[in-house]
């Protein structure tokens, strides 16, 4: 890699600075039910669009990965998705200053890649080592950022104002691809498509009853998607790691988990 490409991932950061600012920075007073939604009209747009994308291919494909890839295959797929989210991982526990959280997951990249035969197999699941898995989204709210306004995004799902900075942040300096050169680069963000079909035809129930079956499939996707987000951030507080959202407890299994 030449020194005008190890440039080019601060470059496009750069350039998106602007709007992630914007969109960090948008607020406003969430209503009685604690939703910041003020875009719900455009949101609701997005997430017809999404639900019509859903219906016509990413479902349809997700069944058929499941009918055509034999379980084994699915997990070992899986796997290697998961060792792949590692790096990005570490880096986010170590800017959460969460050491202990960042030297689990090196012991468990570490373990997956040695003796999990290239991250193919979990052995350091069978070792203890679960993992902490992370984002930049979580970063923000480590550092005192609020979640900010509701939004669905294209193709994405439910996030917030924050989480959007977070996943473009993630995007753009994930440790994964900027270390391996283009061809295996893009043959890991492959892998990992598949893996979300994998988990969409797994929680396939759960996702076609939000999505088809509820009366309000917007207003349902987005009282789980932030109650659960809510949730995951403030066991994190109960745990001595940051300050979660009070008032919101996870009553429901969330459908968009990996």
């Amino acid at each position: 890699m030449g020194l005008k490409n190890s440039f080019m991932p601060v470059r496009k950061l750069a350039g998106l600075a602007p709007a992630l600012a914007l969109l960090a920075g948008c607020a406003g007073a969430p209503g009685p039910d604690g939703i910041n939604d003020p875009y719900e009209a455009s949101n609701r747009k997005v997430h017809g669009f999404n639900r019509g994308v859903d219906r016509v291919l990413v479902g349809p494909a997700a069944k058929g990965y499941g009918g055509v890839v034999p379980e084994p295959v699915q997990r070992v797929v899986g796997n290697l998705a998961d060792t792949l989210d590692l790096p990005g991982d570490i880096a986010n526990n170590l800017l959460q200053l969460r050491l202990v959280d960042a030297g689990e997951n090196t012991l468990r990249l570490a373990t997956n890649l040695t003796f999990g035969v290239g991250g193919l197999f979990d052995f350091s699941s069978a070792l203890g080592l679960e993992g902490k898995p992370t984002d930049f989204g979580e970063t923000l709210h480590v550092w005192g950022v609020g979640e900010g306004v509701y939004m669905e995004l294209p193709f994405a799902g439910p996030s917030t104002a924050r989480d959007t900075v977070g996943m473009a942040v993630d995007i753009v300096l994930n440790p994964v691809r900027l270390a391996l050169p283009d061809k295996e680069a893009t043959a890991a963000t492959v892998m990992k498509l598949f893996s979300r079909l994998g988990d969409r035809n797994r929680y396939s129930e759960t996702v076609d009853s939000i999505l088809y079956d509820s009366a309000d499939s917007y207003a349902q996707a987005r009282l789980l998607y932030l109650q659960n987000r809510r949730f995951e951030l403030g066991q994190t507080a109960a745990a001595g790691e940051g300050t979660g959202d009070d008032g919101f407890i996870d009553p429901y299994e969330d459908p968009y988990a990996e």
